[in-house]
């Protein structure tokens, strides 16, 4: 999934150089939206970890 966001990021980066904000803006918001996702499924992942150890 954090191939994803790195995917839509260089897309994003490569569009703005270009000059195509509107393609630019929607794909650095969908790397934003993927990147905030899987980071609230690494803190999952972590939470659930710990609970499982005790």
């Amino acid at each position: 999934m954090l191939y994803y966001a790195l995917v839509f990021l260089v897309i994003a980066l490569i569009a703005g150089v270009l000059g195509f904000g509107g393609i630019a803006g929607a794909s650095a918001g969908i790397a934003q939206i993927l990147f905030f996702l899987f980071l609230a499924f690494l803190v999952i992942s972590l939470v659930i970890g710990l609970f499982r150890r005790t």
